[in-house]
């Protein structure tokens, strides 16, 4: 199969689980990148999350005409994630003055790391919503966000992962608004996230256009299609087969 078709296919098909799952683009695509068409980690971690970027454009633009964006809240969390962020490209780009290629072997242990507590966090996703139902937002809640940006842009910057699933599940543990509302807010913030980090790693020469090209061909007939089969199958055991895939993958990515 020419290469070309390859990153089509697979972009294809990471649109496709997102239309029907919901689940972020980063822990879907990476381990196809990396285990599929061996793009060296870096280069997988900057693609990514220039496609993360581009995929999340139209959405946050819909959610903010819709009203279902706290504002406030994107901004706290972007005070934090965006020098979060150039901390975490910034660090990588020290491994890979000392260590060279090495680094690509401490990015698969970061995203293995991550692709184990994603799906666990994604599992206990409801009791966490019922544990924190009503809770009203507070000054405190405000700083805390800011602390989660900062977390979470530095993740986001080493590998890509968790400007939607890591953030989601931390937003939940200071805020009850409706889900339409948290996942408003969550993709607009997550543009903002993944703008900067794509621009730093673009900066840093770990963006292959090339491959963002053919996979963003691929997603979106891909989403198109997920979107129209999500309420044709049983979602919630689609989820977790992923879920579980997920966890054996990123096992995989820690022992090897």
């Amino acid at each position: 199969m020419p290469l070309i078709a390859g990153k089509i296919l697979i972009g294809f098909l990471v649109g496709t689980l997102i239309g029907l799952t919901g689940l972020g683009g980063g822990v879907l695509l990476l381990p196809l990148l990396i285990f599929g068409l061996h793009v060296p980690a870096i280069t997988a971690v900057g693609s990514d999350a220039l496609f993360n970027f581009c995929t999340k454009i139209g959405s946050s633009w819909m959610h903010l005409r819709r009203g279902t964006v706290r504002r406030k809240v994107v901004v706290a969390m972007a005070v934090g994630s965006v020098p979060g962020s150039y901390l975490g490209v910034t660090f990588l780009t020290h491994l890979r003055t000392v260590y060279g290629t090495g680094v690509n072997d401490f990015i698969k242990s970061a995203i293995g790391l991550l692709l184990v507590c994603i799906p666990i966090l994604l599992l206990s996703q409801g009791q966490i919503e019922e544990r924190v139902a009503n809770r009203p937002p507070t000054m405190k809640s405000f700083i805390g966000m800011t602390i989660i940006g900062l977390f979470a842009g530095f993740l986001v910057g080493m590998t890509s992962v968790g400007s939607g699933s890591i953030i989601m599940m931390l937003l939940l543990l200071f805020y009850s608004y409706a889900p339409k509302v948290m996942v408003g807010t969550d993709i607009v913030h997550a543009v903002i996230l993944t703008g900067m980090t794509s621009l730093l790693h673009f900066r840093a020469g770990n963006v292959d256009m090339t491959l963002v090209g053919g996979l963003l061909i691929g997603s979106i007939p891909g989403g198109l299609l997920g979107t129209h089969l999500s309420t044709r199958v049983p979602m919630l055991w689609l989820r977790r087969i992923l879920c579980a895939v997920l966890l054996v993958t990123g096992a995989r990515m820690l022992w090897a």
